[in-house]
C-alpha cells in the first residue's frame, strides 16, 4: 500500500489478508505502536499483536474472518475511524465452530500513509 492508500483501502486489503494467516503481510497495515483490544486482552505493538493474532490462528484451524456492514463514522485529513460487524468460521477440536461480534478500527495518516492504530473487537451485548 502507497502513500496514497485510502482508509477505505486499507480496510479491504485487512479483511484479505488477514485471512492468509501471516502477521507479515499486516505489518504494512498496522501501526508499530498500534492498540488492539479483544476479548483476550489488550495488546500494544507489532510484537503483541502479533502474537495475539498467531494465537488465534493456531487455536482456530482453517479461521476464515470477514467485516460486514462497514460504516465510516469520522472521516479527516489525518484519522478516520468505522464501525463494522465481524465474522469468523473456523475448525475446534475438529468441529466446525462460527461466531460474531462488533467492532471499530480508527485509522491515521502518517508519513508512511494510512494504518490502523486501533481496533477493538467486542461480543454483542446480550
Amino acid at each position: 500500500m502507497g502513500e496514497a492508500a485510502t482508509p477505505k483501502a486499507v480496510m479491504a486489503a485487512y479483511a484479505d489478508l488477514i485471512n492468509r494467516h501471516d502477521f507479515e503481510l499486516l505489518i504494512p497495515l498496522i501501526d508499530p505502536e498500534a492498540s488492539f483490544w479483544f476479548s483476550s486482552g489488550t495488546y500494544q505493538g507489532h510484537a503483541a499483536v502479533r502474537e495475539a493474532f498467531e494465537r488465534t490462528w493456531q487455536r482456530l484451524a482453517n479461521e476464515t474472518y470477514w467485516l460486514e456492514d462497514l460504516i465510516w463514522i469520522a472521516k479527516g485529513f489525518e484519522a478516520a475511524s468505522c464501525t463494522y460487524r465481524f465474522h469468523w468460521r473456523a475448525t475446534i477440536d475438529g468441529e466446525t465452530a462460527e461466531g460474531k461480534g462488533r467492532g471499530t478500527t480508527v485509522l491515521a495518516k502518517g508519513e508512511n500513509g494510512w494504518r490502523i492504530v486501533h481496533e477493538h473487537l467486542s461480543a454483542f451485548p446480550d
